[in-house]
């Protein structure tokens, strides 16, 4: 149900904020905190499967609600976006600080990072002028003891005047502690202190001066003194808010936001006077909140070895050079590939085996039910065989690469990525965090658009949308493989598998390549603008969970992706069999088609069949193949050959050359997404113009560049 602040109002009027609750007697937290302080970990253990994820209403950034039993109450916990300031420069920061305004929680949770207590206080600080109904977890305890730092958690209870409770959430430790804790503040049985920021004589004054206007607005639980500093910033969009509050309750502005407005006038002509423009007071309110959060951090944190992070510094110094960074990511990410694909051909081989098995024990009680062919055509030879084909090919090969993806993300190694990768980001006008949504599209595409959640800008996380195609999936790598260990390497033996990697590593470089190009004219055209500046944290290394690591892997992406897949390739797998057995004049619909696309295919370096398997291959990348070994073969069904030489002769046969194959890799890389990533485009920006766009910028990409490699190919006479 949606809920409102229902003493303000204020809800209903900058945001609905929609927590679903079992019962009206549930008590609703919200999750605050740093990126990288464990807080989806604590988040995860405290909800555990019983939770959803979706998007704040309006807008594009990620929420997730679970909930949790605790001595016979029902908590939801609703996670916020990971923020290292509530002054709103960013949308996270917007989405967090304007739920603890005005989402009507009972109480907020701010989780910190026992490593990094100090940089952590500064958030905490912040939240606690907004509203005392706090507990602070310091998590990663476990991290802190191994490098030698103490938290003194007493100490710190008693500086910033609320709970204080330490854990270590990825072993379970503290959690119940901290349950107690929320349920004591909700209870009303703890009364808060909340530490509050001294600042600067001439700001104090100012506040002082706003404030005597702003307690008389009915308010509510909203800090004046909070709201006082907040309008003497500058900010357009709480003031905006008030407004309209005072709007709805009196019909009208009401005299007193007209001479708060003075007020607040008067109060920044005498800070202007002290000589604190907007960016001096500004930086004083900054400077001021990290002098706090410094002196309670030299109180109550003991470092016996200052120099715990030297390791990592080390580490970095490697991974993250200008000489070493990008070859070392590079190369981690074709043993990466080389893993995926050598390691999911014999799981393939079995799961593809076992379905056709199955598809062999319904066609024989097809038989015996005495059903019409046409309907084992289409329900067996069609939708089971085409789904068999994706569940086949997809699923090995996902089900090793998340959890490798995943285990580079426990690690700390992912936003190394994005640091070796932001400089080229940059360049093209778009954000550092695409490095990241790009690495997230090698594995699925779908997977990468919804990775682009964690880009705050509406601009740039459109650039990367619309370009996170031009990454291979795994599902596009089956043909670039075997089309590159047919034609181009003329199938390795023993070395097929480095020289598959090496293959597919090489349209992984051409594919990030093209996609900072686009990106480029992206944002000089349609999505103009300068990239954003961001904050790019690099966590501690740390040790995975691989129990952990899996399971997330693999019901949060692997079965999430392939749910979609299955159900976009099942209408399609109908469809192909229709095309392959409806004839026109004795000719099947597919050589009609075929037929008709021929001239374009040859202008691209392909033919017509090649054309209308990509066209075909829509619902799932991995159907690309076996519809042109059907055409070539008019089988009338989805088949597969035995062995990379008999698909080399029935390639040949069928006029193939290697600029046949170099233009099929290059359209592959390049052409539209499948139905599973289209789907996922319009549910994140519900937009039917940027779908369109996102399918037709990397298909008119493929097109210009193949049919500019194969008439150069030709006009040179290489072949």
């Amino acid at each position: 149900m949606g809920l409102t602040n229902q003493s303000t109002g204020l809800g209903t009027l900058k945001e609905l904020y929609e927590v679903e609750l079992e019962n009206q007697d549930d008590i609703i937290v919200g999750l605050a905190g740093n990126p990288n302080t464990g807080k989806s970990t604590v988040f995860n253990s405290l909800t555990g499967l019983k939770q959803h994820t979706g998007n704040w209403p309006g807008k594009t950034v990620t929420n997730a609600q679970g909930r949790y039993e605790h001595r016979g109450k029902g908590y939801v916990l609703v996670d916020l976006p990971g923020t290292y300031s509530l002054l709103s420069s960013s949308l996270e920061e917007e989405v967090a600080r304007d739920f603890i305004c005005f989402g009507n929680a009972h109480l907020i949770v701010v989780v910190t990072d026992a490593t990094s207590l100090q940089r952590n206080l500064n958030l905490v600080l912040q939240i606690l002028e907004i509203t005392d109904k706090v507990v602070v977890c310091v998590n990663l305890m476990d991290e802190a003891r191994r490098k030698k730092i103490r938290v003194n958690t007493k100490r710190l209870e008693e500086h910033l005047g609320v709970p204080v409770v330490g854990t270590s959430a990825r072993n379970g430790i503290g959690l119940p502690e901290l349950k107690d804790a929320v349920a004591r503040m909700a209870a009303g049985e703890i009364a808060p202190r909340a530490k509050q920021i001294q600042y600067e004589n001439p700001v104090e004054k100012a506040i002082d001066m706003v404030r005597a206007h702003t307690d008389k607005l009915g308010l509510g639980d909203l800090n004046s003194r909070w709201v006082s500093l907040r309008l003497i910033e500058g900010d357009a969009a709480l003031m905006d808010t008030i407004c309209k509050h005072m709007e709805n309750h009196y019909g009208s502005r009401d005299e007193k936001i007209e001479s708060m407005g003075e007020e607040i006038n008067r109060a920044r002509l005498m800070l202007g006077e002290e000589g604190l423009d907007q960016d001096g007071l500004r930086d004083s309110i900054v400077s001021s909140i990290v002098g706090t959060a410094e002196e309670i951090g030299r109180d109550t944190v003991y470092f016996a070895d200052r120099e715990y992070r030297k390791l990592d510094y080390r580490i970095d110094r490697i991974l993250t050079s200008r000489a070493f960074g990008i070859p070392i990511m590079i190369a981690l990410l074709g043993l990466i590939f080389w893993i995926t694909i050598e390691g999911a051909n014999y799981p393939s081989q079995l799961l593809s085996k076992g379905l056709f098995q199955i598809e062999e024990w319904l066609t024989r009680l097809f038989i015996k039910w005495g059903t019409p062919r046409w309907i084992h055509g289409m329900l067996i030879l069609g939708v089971y065989r085409t789904l068999a084909w994706v569940v086949s090919v997809m699923l090995p090969p996902m089900a090793i690469f998340f959890p490798l993806f995943t285990l580079l993300e426990d690690l700390g190694y992912l936003p190394r990525i994005a640091f070796n990768l932001d400089s080229f980001f940059k360049r093209a006008c778009a954000h550092g965090k695409q490095a990241l949504t790009m690495c997230m599209g090698f594995g699925c595409n779908a997977a990468g658009i919804i990775a682009c959640r964690i880009i705050d800008s509406p601009r740039e996380r459109l650039i990367a949308i619309l370009t996170n195609n031009f990454v291979p999936c795994n599902g596009r790598f089956p043909l670039l493989i075997a089309l590159a260990g047919i034609f181009i390497t003329g199938g390795s033996g023993t070395l097929k598998s480095v020289v598959s990697t090496l293959a597919v590593l090489g349209a992984v470089v051409l594919g990030v390549v093209i996609t900072l190009v686009i990106s480029r004219i992206l944002s000089k055209t349609i999505l103009k603008g300068l990239p954003s500046s961001f904050t790019l944290e690099l966590p501690p290394y740390r040790r995975p969970q691989v129990g952990k690591i899996l399971i997330r892997s693999f019901l949060d992406r692997t079965l999430f992706v392939l749910g979609r897949a299955v159900s976009v390739a099942a209408p399609a797998g109908l469809f192909i069999w229709l095309m392959a057995n409806l004839s026109v004049e004795d000719v099947s619909l597919l050589d009609h088609g075929a037929r008709f696309l021929d001239p374009f295919g040859k202008l691209l370096g392909m033919d017509g069949y090649i054309i209308l398997a990509f066209i075909l291959g829509l619902p799932a990348n991995e159907i690309v193949i076996p519809i042109i070994i059907m055409s070539y073969m008019a089988s009338g069904a989805i088949i597969e050959l035995d062995s990379l030489d008999a698909l080399r002769e029935l390639l040949v046969a069928n006029g193939w050359t290697w600029l046949t194959a170099v233009s099929t890799m290059l359209f592959s890389l390049n052409h539209f997404p499948c139905g599973t990533t289209l789907l996922t485009i319009h549910k994140e920006t519900r937009s039917r113009k940027w779908t369109l766009l996102s399918f037709a910028i990397p298909t008119l990409t493929g097109i210009i560049v193949c049919f500019t490699v194969a008439q150069g190919v030709r006009l040179l006479g290489l072949v």
